[in-house]
């Protein structure tokens, strides 16, 4: 993306000088697009739950010394930021026309210099160092001692900056907001603007996942089972139920990402993700939470207790997951199962069809192959990257044979149930041709098989389910299972 230039005003210092006044440049929101100390807190928070209950005390100590405790105690992944590119490669030009570079940030002084370093740009930093928070006045205060009265030329991007804008030489705007932006053109001598990247509508697609909502028409699985097809009431209360159970999945999807942010950085694909590749901020994803939630509920408000009820033990499971048992091996896959069949409890409770013994102990089996699947897919893919662990879990390369076993065993464990079940009298009480069924039990052995294959040779880059609702020939024996079903009754 092109920067744009401000037009000299008549009265302006020529520009021939100005490569003789240094170039003070602010870092988060500015040189990155994110912020470290938000970083630092989640990844606090991420290592030791329970900080978080220290983080209102550190903060009654100010602001620089909250910074202080806060960075100690985190060793951040400084390696794959989000940089603002464009001002990287203007930076960089600059420097080249010998122009002194200074960076000047609220951030901790020790990810400073270590960004500095980093980078290889910077002569000189500015920074918070414990006791003094550098930021807006004071900020503006420390520049006014080491370079005098408009003695230095100050790139920024928020409200914080309006002083430093007013009191520097020029002013350049980086990934400002339009209200931003416009008071620094009334107010401050406006140089260069580096436009804001506004999120598209596919980064906010991305960031919910709505892709994932596929699984959640797990919801229908009772309905489809008890062969309730007819059944309106049921059907309206399964596509509440539906919506209601996709929007708290999504603010799930969003919390997720926020916390791993630092490990979606390293991971060859997941790097790609809105909030670690830095195309969406951290904080919309924080005001997009509780909306999301807050429109789960208000659904659920007209379904059966036992729905939200459910839900309720999905999001809490969920949390559990993201900050805990994901790190846990075995316990993470047992989870996932649970997960997946917490869809088929809300499915029923919703519709308020009884669930049979068959169909859970059915359901944990085939999650449980899926979820061992997706870990070992994510182990594929850092082998091929030179990784010997997975990223945020608990495996290593040497527990790929193993997953590979255990998860083959656990579907075809649950083809056996589908066969024994077949075999029981309630399905010849449901059905007026119970043989047509047997169908079934080729056609998941095949389906077990063909997933474990494009598995193992690393053709499997997303969720299972995910995978099967593009996959051409699951859909095919989707299609000839609805089929079976239809003749058989």
């Amino acid at each position: 993306m092109q920067h744009l230039q401000a037009i000299p005003k008549a009265d302006e210092a020529p520009r021939a000088t100005k490569s003789s006044v240094p170039l003070v440049v602010d870092l988060d929101g500015t040189l990155i697009r994110s912020n470290l100390l938000v970083e630092s807190v989640i990844a606090l928070v991420k290592r030791s739950f329970l900080s978080i209950l220290l983080l209102p005390l550190w903060l009654m100590r100010g602001k620089a010394a909250f910074k202080a405790q806060v960075t100690k105690r985190v060793a951040l992944d400084l390696s794959a930021l989000p940089f603002n590119r464009p001002l990287v490669e203007h930076l960089k030009q600059e420097k080249a026309r010998g122009r002194r570079l200074v960076l000047a940030t609220g951030a901790h002084e020790s990810l400073a210099h270590q960004i500095a370093h980093q980078l290889g740009l910077f002569e000189e930093v500015f920074a918070s160092d414990g006791k003094r928070n550098l930021t807006s006045h004071d900020k503006l205060a420390a520049l006014r001692d080491r370079f005098g009265a408009e003695g230095f030329d100050y790139a920024g991007n928020a409200a914080a900056d309006f002083p430093i804008w007013r009191a520097a030489r020029f002013a350049t705007v980086v990934n400002a907001s339009p209200r931003t932006l416009n008071w620094a053109f009334a107010h401050a001598n406006v140089d260069e603007v580096f436009p804001r990247r506004k999120p598209s509508l596919s980064v906010y697609v991305h960031a919910l996942r709505l892709h994932q909502w596929l699984k959640n028409l797990l919801l229908f699985t009772p309905l489809i089972a008890a062969l309730q097809f007819t059944d309106t009431e049921a059907l309206a209360a399964l596509a509440i139920g539906f919506f209601a159970f996709s929007f708290c999945a999504s603010s799930v999807y969003l919390l997720n990402d926020i916390v791993d942010i630092e490990d979606d950085r390293r991971h060859p694909d997941k790097r790609h993700r809105p909030f670690a590749s830095g195309r969406l901020p951290i904080a919309q994803g924080f005001m997009l939470i509780p909306a999301l939630l807050a429109g789960s509920a208000a659904l659920s408000f007209f379904l059966p207790w036992q729905f939200g009820a459910v839900l309720a033990v999905y999001y809490a499971v969920t949390l559990a997951y993201t900050f805990f048992l994901k790190r846990l091996e075995a316990v993470d896959v047992v989870t996932l199962a649970l997960l997946y069949t917490t869809r088929i409890f809300a499915g029923g409770a919703a519709a308020n069809i009884p669930l049979s013994q068959w169909l859970l102990t059915f359901s944990i089996f085939i999650f449980l192959s899926l979820a061992f699947a997706k870990r070992c897919a994510e182990l594929l893919l850092m082998q091929e990257h030179g990784k010997q662990t997975s990223l945020g879990r608990g495996y290593l390369l040497a527990d790929l044979q193993m997953l590979n076993s255990m998860g083959v065993g656990a579907g075809y464990v649950a083809a056996l149930v589908l066969a024994l079940y077949l075999s029981t009298p309630q399905v010849l009480v449901a059905y007026t041709r119970p043989d047509l069924l047997w169908v079934f039990v080729p056609i998941l052995v095949f389906w077990v098989t063909r997933i474990w294959l494009k598995t193992c040779r690393g053709e499997m880059r997303s969720d299972p389910l995910v995978f099967a609702a593009r996959d051409r020939a699951s859909l095919t024996f989707a299609i000839l299972g609805g089929a079976v079903i239809w003749l058989a009754m």
